[in-house]
């Protein structure tokens, strides 16, 4: 590979890596991206940094372009070195098996949402005796869960001395890599590239020719150091870089004896580097290794020694893009032979996939194999390609059918749609039998559903649903069930739930048994407003299927939990999928449970739970990279009624409802808006949210809309308005038949009629009711329409009972409306000790209330997801602004007693 180039013109780049070295020496880590073009001397300056990193642990990774579909293939790189003997490494044992499962080194579920975790504290562990340099080269081709991994923890090593650093070319530095720090690394100046021309040991060159190689390298400095044989005297070209110095590695390839050619296009199918796989490989196709070894390594592509190195990344994808097809075939098929079937089955099977001309059952079974083995480790973009290349190779119809359909699925899941789309539309539909034809049709629903094409998805699913009528009935009815619990969970769209309904009736079979009734019965009902006659008939369904609902529909068990205005039944429909989401490790599952949580506690009046629960939710998403929800916080903001806050909140969700078209989230904006507006005595637009929420037609959100619509419209004089809303929500009420529902009910009564008898009954029914806010806001109107009818005395006592339980529930907005009433009468609200919510972030609430419960730094860390150093970073802060020295004294706040979700 010749002597080690200087860098030349680098002078700034140098300083940032240098800068971000001399930070972790001092124990504050950090990580950078490197971008840009093919050759334009990042791997140089990740060298560089090895060199300036003297005294860290080192540990050196690089992406590659024949593993991008690999899961944890560079995450494994990595990992061999920190565990080995003498690297300072050391792990959890929680920890090292859910990494021996990632990378399929033990059996077991996988826990995709710890893998991040687990590698953060495989280099924060690695690093408590000395700082540690990890160096990632290639990143543009590091497969999606090394990178999911890699991010997660280059965001979280700030508290630890960890550098982490990376090299990518710009076309990689989206997503994941492009939201971390980077640094664009740029094309040499005239005067650089020359003096970096000047350091290549070679003939001398007359100042024409000198100046003809500075201007086709275009200050690219790997075009200098490599130029193609004709540099120097053909006419410059205006095809991309990449293509310019991969020439200049063809032109040496060329020269080579073919025998020596093969061996390098073997070495270039093989990304692990291993020589003792190379090697059998070459004698697998009757090579003289000694020979053609000595060939290859003098023309400097390649050195071999304990691993198989190229010069250039580019310099691997030269000879193997150069080779013909069936060389790469035959490559691939001595790789396979050599490659251990117990140890490596998956790499093994791919490149039996590569080697094979045309379709191989064979084949295609042991890929379907491998496909299971990745998805069974969280490696879903693996598992599809491995059953896209299954289905491909497929010999009988019927194999082909189902992994065509299974790879769409695997592609759907990663969020692929059209890739998705394009492998159903390659179905033959005349040869799918109706089984198949609805697991097609399904898949296409939930991909309409997913972009928001939602009538769309309806039809599909209903489809599938027909198909399976005569042959399938349960089945036909679980198609229905599974377009309900779709459209729920994509938002339930204007016309979608009609048309599932229509369908539900026309379908539902004659003489049932009353056991066997489902949702589907009752959502005739309860769409055309018999409440009476589908209350019954949902709880009757939450209270016997509500662990499988949990299970199966997650969606659908928490929307009929809070149609049925039963705080207790919403919280027991949450705390089991909270204990679902934690036992399965699934993220998905995980995240509805604590976004249910904090909605739950919103509505019982634990804001400290509520910002405990959205801190964790807001973790898990980030670690395993999902897309990011506002429901949840939307309600919190609105409770609290702090206004900036909230509409900002608002404005952020009314516009991705622009970029994504009518969903559920715009229930939730109406109901938020009504909430904080009505907290505010901004009545007139309240009521105007509150329109809009009961204009969205949402069966299933009533009892949340109906109240606030009440008020707001008795505020405003609207008393027709006012009225027609009672009246629907006295039927709901009376259905549910919950004190808290009788109770909102009777105060919405009071607005509507001025009759202290309502008034004085809710606050009688709400009195033991878990729903705190509604308890405080009885105590609070019957306090102001006392305090309208000059009656002082009496008013007092509701209006201070209304302002210490807002007040210790954080409902800002409305304790201001009960201290503006007693300030009205003549008294002055007592100050109190701020709770700690007002003074906490989230994370900050989080964690203080695990440390209040008694969890160690180690067991936050690994509930939140962040390391250790930067829990005891948060908890100075914590004690800080409370004002404290000790954790014990977290326990003096009441909202920091009861725990954490």
């Amino acid at each position: 590979m010749g002597r080690r180039q200087p860098l030349v013109g680098r002078r700034d780049e140098i300083r940032v890596v240098e800068d971000l070295i001399e930070a972790a020496r001092l124990g504050r880590g950090g990580a950078l991206v490197l971008n840009g073009e093919a050759g334009i001397g990042k791997s140089a300056l990740l060298e560089h940094a090895q060199r300036a990193a003297s005294g860290f642990l080192q540990v050196r990774a690089h992406g590659s372009q024949f593993e991008s579909e690999l899961p944890f293939a560079t995450l494994h790189q990595l990992d061999r070195q920190l565990r080995a003997p003498g690297s300072g490494g050391g792990l959890s044992d929680r920890h090292r098996a859910v990494l021996d499962v990632a990378f399929g080194l033990a059996a077991g579920p996988p826990d995709v949402a710890r893998i991040g975790l687990a590698a953060l504290e495989l280099m924060t562990t690695a690093a408590r005796e000395r700082p540690l340099l990890c160096v990632v080269d290639d990143a543009h081709w590091l497969d999606a869960a090394s990178l999911r991994a890699l991010a997660f923890t280059a965001r979280r090593v700030s508290a630890d001395p960890v550098v982490l650093l990376m090299a990518a070319r710009p076309s990689g530095a989206a997503g994941a890599l492009g939201e971390l720090p980077g640094l664009d690394i740029g094309r040499l100046g005239d005067s650089d590239a020359l003096a970096l021309l000047e350091t290549v040991d070679r003939a001398p060159l007359d100042e024409q020719v000198r100046a003809q190689i500075v201007a086709e390298s275009r200050g690219n400095p790997l075009a200098l150091l490599h130029p193609p044989a004709t540099a120097g005297y053909a006419t410059a070209s205006a095809s991309p870089m990449p293509n310019r110095i991969e020439q200049g590695f063809r032109d040496r390839l060329a020269a080579l004896p073919r025998p020596s050619r093969l061996l390098l296009t073997i070495a270039s199918a093989d990304p692990t580097g291993d020589p003792g796989l190379l090697w059998a490989a070459a004698q697998q196709v009757g090579l003289d290794v000694t020979t053609t070894g000595e060939a290859a390594a003098a023309s400097g592509l390649v050195t071999f020694s304990t691993r198989v190195r190229f010069c250039h990344p580019l310099a691997r994808s030269a000879v193997y893009l150069a080779a013909d097809d069936p060389q790469r075939r035959t490559a691939h098929h001595a790789l396979a032979e050599v490659t251990d079937p117990e140890l490596d089955p998956d790499r093994r099977a791919w490149h039996r996939a590569a080697a094979s001309a045309g379709p191989d059952e064979d084949v295609a079974a042991e890929l379907q194999r491998s496909a299971s083995r990745a998805r069974s480790r969280g490696g879903t973009v693996a598992a599809a390609a491995f059953l896209e290349r299954a289905a491909e190779l497929s010999l009988i119809p019927g194999n082909r059918i189902k992994r065509t359909i299974a790879a769409a699925q695997a592609r759907f899941d990663i969020g692929a749609l059209d890739t998705a789309t394009a492998l159903l539309a390659t179905l033959d539909h005349t040869r799918l039998e109706d089984g198949r034809h609805a697991d097609a049709d399904l898949l296409r629903g939930r991909i309409a559903f997913a972009r928001h094409h939602d009538q769309e998805g309806a039809n599909f699913m209903i489809r599938a649903s027909r198909r399976l009528a005569t042959a399938d009935p349960k089945r036909s009815r679980e198609c229905l069930l599974d377009a309900l619990e779709t459209s729920v969970a994509a938002g339930r769209p204007d016309g979608v739930l009609d048309l599932i309904l229509a369908e539900a009736r026309s379908s539902a079979p004659v003489g049932r048994a009353p056991e066997s009734l489902d949702i589907l019965d009752a959502l005739p009902q309860l769409a055309g407003g018999d409440y009476r006659t589908a209350m019954p008939l949902l709880r009757k369904t939450l209270q016997e299927h509500a662990t499988a609902l949990c299970a199966t529909r997650p969606s659908l068990a928490v929307i009929i939990s809070v149609s049925l205005c039963d705080p207790d039944a919403y919280a027991a429909i949450t705390e089991q999928l909270l204990e679902a989401g934690r036992k399965s490790g699934s993220p998905i599952t995980l995240r509805l449970a604590l976004a249910q949580v904090a909605s739950s506690a919103v509505l019982s009046g634990d804001v400290g739970r509520a910002m405990a629960a959205i801190a964790e939710e807001e973790a898990i998403t980030d670690a395993t990279d999902g897309e990011p929800v506002l429901y949840h916080r939307l309600h919190l903001a609105a409770i609290r009624g702090r206004r900036k806050e909230a509409m900002e909140l608002i404005e952020t969700a009314r516009a991705a409802l622009g970029a994504r078209g009518t969903d559920q989230l715009i229930a939730n904006v109406h109901w938020a808006a009504a909430l904080l507006h009505n907290g505010l005595s901004e009545y007139p637009a309240a009521f105007t949210a509150a329109r809009q929420l009961i204009g969205h037609d949402d069966v299933f959100i009533s009892s949340l809309a109906l109240p606030e619509l009440v008020e707001a419209a008795a505020r405003c004089g609207k008393h027709d308005e006012a009225t027609a809303a009672l009246e629907t929500l006295t039927v709901l009420a009376e259905a549910n038949a919950t004190d808290t529902a009788l109770g909102v009910t009777a105060y919405a009564r009071g607005l509507v009629t001025g009759d202290e008898e309502h008034y004085r009954e809710a606050v009688h029914r709400l009195e033991k009711s878990p729903a705190l806010p509604y308890r405080a806001r009885a105590h609070l109107l019957y306090g102001e329409w006392l305090r309208r009818e000059n009656r002082r005395k009496e008013c007092r006592p509701q209006l201070r009972t209304a302002h210490t339980l807002l007040s210790e529930a954080g409902m800002e907005a409305f304790a201001g409306r009960a201290a503006g009433e007693l300030l009205a009468t003549g008294e002055k609200t007592r100050g109190r000790l701020r709770p700690a919510h007002d003074q906490l972030t989230m994370q900050e609430m989080h964690i203080a209330r695990l440390v209040a419960a008694g969890g160690t730094s180690i067991e936050v860390a690994n509930r939140l997801f962040i390391s250790r150093r930067t829990v005891d970073a948060h908890l100075r802060n914590i004690l800080r602004k409370l004002d404290i020295t000790s954790r014990r004294q977290l326990g003096n706040w009441p909202d920091l007693r009861t725990g954490a979700p």
